[in-house]
């Protein structure tokens, strides 16, 4: 493993400091496993931010330092008088024994040197909470996730030990629950990134004997309606969880993929452009419209994607109605029966809308002149 964290050091660039994975990065990297692109930069701890604005492309997305500032003092909010709302707002959505009592409940000091630290600190606050038989408040615990070889250090707003050993994960977001529901794509979002958090606080449970359960219903915590009240949903990951499971399986050892690059190849942000574009084409991307909304390198790869005729450019679904059709151009030249199998079923659907819109337009020209 030494060997393998001096490779990924030397393509990051020696003396920068590793990016750490955080579960949003990896609820991203679950939902495109095939991206070996994102998998290498993620795994090496490469600054994408930084490499998108050195490429000449730079990230479209973030948050504001308001919108930082706001959500930190909500989450502030939240956890006062030692997490006696939340707790009480996990006992009404979720459940898991009697009512907390203000004052009662345990908020365990997880502080220790260094991520390895505090993540075996976590362990030992989860072990000791779950045979206490209260209710305890881990405040921005540290877990552990291998993935594709390396450990990710993922940091959830709270995770809830119940009176009945069981555990629950916090997410705590400043986006508003109006009339008892939220946005639903920032729902979405917060439920996979949740999902990451309960994968790995799985992985405790499972070194511990018995095993608690980790509950499948995380708590979403938002402001109320338009003021800064919290109030709180459970959200069902059942189905999150098994993608991330699947997804994370899948993707290929960062180790493995750097083996292929070759000798020298580095994504140190401070090299000439033309060198870090080199070295970022050396690696294989799967790019989709949803990756603007995820990745930092989405708008480079959207340029090559188009460059070349990618049909994954005009996104995943599309993608997989076309078969073994992998550019616009292949699809146009099918579709106008230059060239194509007419027995393969991508093939005859092309050309049956082809000509249902030759059709369509001929009549529609014959109409244009007639009187309204």
């Amino acid at each position: 493993m030494p060997r393998v964290w001096g490779r990924l050091a030397e393509l990051r660039g020696a003396d920068l400091p590793a990016r750490p994975l955080d579960a949003r990065a990896l609820a991203a990297l679950a939902a495109n496993p095939g991206c070996r692109r994102r998998a290498l930069l993620d795994g090496a701890g490469v600054d994408k931010t930084a490499l998108a604005q050195s490429l000449g492309s730079p990230s479209g997305f973030g948050q504001s330092q308001f919108a930082f500032m706001r959500g930190n003092a909500f989450e502030a909010r939240v956890k006062a008088d030692g997490g006696a709302e939340l707790l009480r707002l996990t006992h009404a959505r979720v459940g898991g024994g009697p009512e907390p009592v203000p004052g009662e409940s345990a908020v365990p000091d997880l502080s220790a040197a260094g991520p390895e630290g505090r993540a075996a600190r976590t362990a030992l606050a989860l072990r000791e909470a779950t045979g206490a038989g209260g209710w305890t408040l881990l405040d921005h615990p540290m877990l552990v996730l291998d993935v594709a070889g390396t450990p990710a250090f993922l940091e959830p707003d709270a995770v809830v030990v119940h009176p009945d050993g069981s555990w629950t994960v916090v997410e705590i977001k400043s986006f508003p629950m109006i009339d008892g529901a939220a946005d639903a794509a920032k729902v979405g979002a917060a439920a996979r990134q949740s999902a990451v958090y309960a994968l790995a606080l799985e992985r405790v449970a499972e070194r511990m004997e018995p095993a608690p359960s980790v509950r499948h219903h995380v708590l979403l915590v938002c402001p109320k309606d338009f003021s800064n009240l919290p109030t709180a949903s459970a959200i069902d990951v059942r189905k999150q969880l098994s993608v991330t499971r699947r997804q994370l399986a899948r993707l290929t050892r960062v180790e493995d993929i750097a083996a292929e690059l070759p000798e020298g190849t580095t994504f140190d942000v401070r090299r000439p452009a033309e060198e870090l574009t080199a070295a970022v084409e050396a690696v294989p991307a799967t790019y989709a419209p949803e990756c603007l909304s995820t990745c930092e390198l989405a708008f480079h790869c959207r340029d090559r994607a188009r460059a070349t005729g990618e049909v994954t450019s005009l996104g995943r679904s599309i993608r997989g109605e076309l078969g073994g059709l992998t550019t616009i151009g292949e699809v146009l030249a099918a579709a106008t029966g230059t060239t194509g199998d007419p027995d393969d079923p991508a093939v005859a659907a092309l050309r049956r809308a082809a000509r249902l819109r030759s059709e369509a337009v001929a009549g529609g020209g014959a109409l244009g002149g007639a009187p309204c």
